[in-house]
């Protein structure tokens, strides 16, 4: 009896001293995550062509949905006391307080040097090469929406903003602003997904694991992908970052790493977003100003039509009314 305590306590004393294992590229204990989500939108839409057939499971998903929704918004209640020991848990962990702090720091200026260049070099070259018009003229146009989203850290929050900027201050024209704003603040996320690179090599970093090219490339290439199924709002790329360090193999409970931080560069990162939304549906404008110049002409023509129309049927029953008077008199 003894014996077999005495086995227990060594085993167990073996996992608590067993040094954490880095799962291999593409999975997370065990588990292929980014295969997991192509079955998962393979499967969505053969269902979804099944239609009459497909029913039942579809509504047995939408059913299942409704229920996580529910058990997440209790769980939300709690996060902040969670939060708080998995941020407790890893400085508990960590030998240098200062050399963490210090790479924390580094992080956060990398990611902010990352932002700034990719909104105030690449968005208003690609703005000027395609329409040669002053990206900062455009820019300041839309001051006020980016400001909001800064304040509000939504793209969401700030579309009816970002609206109001493009079509009365930028002159753009409210078939483009209708389409592209709405498409760009749910899937063109370019500030999420510049942050979720950096934040998955900075994670690596930490670990003391060392990337190759072409793990770099998918980490690149997921997290453009996850940034597109993130949602508008405060702190969403936290919860698509999952998607980003399971497809290189690097822990998620990471993560607690750079909530400190997440805050702050969640508001630059929606300014970014939001940029990008106002100079995408400016370059449209640019692109198919001739197509609108055509459709306006043709609505035009259709109301202009369309007023003579009551016109002329007036007359025709004044001359008619005449005629019978005339008739008549005689």
């Amino acid at each position: 009896m003894m014996d077999n305590i005495t086995e227990a306590f060594k085993q167990l004393q073996k996992l608590m001293l067993d040094e954490e294992v880095i799962p291999i590229a593409g999975s997370s204990n065990a588990v292929n995550a980014l295969g997991l989500v192509v079955f998962s939108i393979a499967f969505g839409l053969v269902v979804g062509n099944m239609k009459q057939q497909g029913r039942p499971l579809k509504e047995f998903f939408d059913c299942l949905n409704e229920a996580i929704m529910r058990l997440v918004a209790i769980i939300i209640w709690y996060a902040p006391i969670g939060i708080l020991f998995l941020i407790a848990g890893k400085i508990m962990e960590m030998q240098d307080l200062t050399v963490m702090g210090g790479q924390l720091g580094m992080y956060t200026v990398t990611v902010i040097v990352g932002l700034l260049i990719h909104a105030l070099v690449v968005l208003p070259l690609l703005y000027f090469i395609v329409t040669r018009k002053n990206p900062w003229v455009f820019i300041g146009g839309i001051l006020q929406a980016l400001i909001t989203a800064l304040g509000t850290s939504s793209s969401s929050a700030t579309l009816p903003i970002t609206f109001k900027c493009l079509e009365e201050n930028n002159g753009v024209d409210k078939h483009v602003t209708r389409f592209v704003l709405p498409v760009g603040a749910t899937i063109n996320m370019d500030g999420t997904a510049l942050y979720e690179a950096l934040a998955a090599i900075f994670i690596a970093q930490v670990n003391n694991y060392d990337l190759n090219f072409g793990q770099i490339i998918t980490i690149s290439i997921t997290a453009t992908a996850a940034s597109i199924g993130a949602a508008g709002i405060p702190q969403a790329g936290l919860v698509t970052m999952v998607i980003v360090l399971t497809s290189v193999g690097l822990p998620t409970e990471d993560i607690t790493l750079i909530i400190a931080v997440d805050w702050f560069l969640d508001r630059l990162r929606t300014t970014t977003n939001v940029l990008g939304d106002s100079v995408g549906a400016g370059i449209v404008e640019h692109l198919s100003r001739h197509e609108l110049h055509r459709s306006d002409a043709e609505v035009g023509n259709s109301v202009i039509e369309e007023n003579e129309k009551p016109y002329q049927l007036i007359c025709q029953e004044h001359e008619n009314q005449k005629q019978l008077d005339s008739e008549t008199m005689m």
